[in-house]
């Protein structure tokens, strides 16, 4: 399934529990017909994709990196002040995406807190 089979997108990573928050949220919206979950771990985003998620994310775009592991991968915190230096660190580093992260067609968000995953569901049952 591609993003433009369901009007909103997941990343997901199974083994996070604020990601399997998400996902459990989705579900008891009755909501898993319209997301399209995911695993970016193994199915990563393209640079097209990262581009399009940057530039309708909400959150300031360095919070959509993960701080782990930065010094092993040669990451810095000036790689990652703008949206394609975002971008060119998550394509190369896809396991530092934060997550969950939900996408639509005009805008994009982190799940975090899970709040956020929950009042996103409940607006889109009206």
């Amino acid at each position: 399934m591609s993003q433009s089979d369901h009007p909103v997108t997941l990343y997901h990573n199974p083994r996070c529990t604020k990601s399997r928050q998400a996902l459990a949220a989705v579900e008891q919206a009755g909501a898993t017909d319209d997301v399209d979950v995911v695993r970016y771990l193994e199915t990563p985003p393209s640079k097209g994709e990262l581009e399009a998620i940057v530039a309708k994310l909400e959150d300031p775009v360095g919070k959509l990196v993960r701080r782990e592991k930065w010094d092993e991968l040669g990451v810095t915190a000036a790689d990652v002040e703008t949206a394609d230096g975002v971008v060119a660190v998550l394509t190369a580093h896809p396991q530092l995406m934060e997550r969950p992260l939900i996408v639509t067609a005009d805008r994009a968000f982190i799940g975090r807190p899970t709040e956020r995953v929950d009042e996103f569901l409940a607006s889109r049952s009206h």
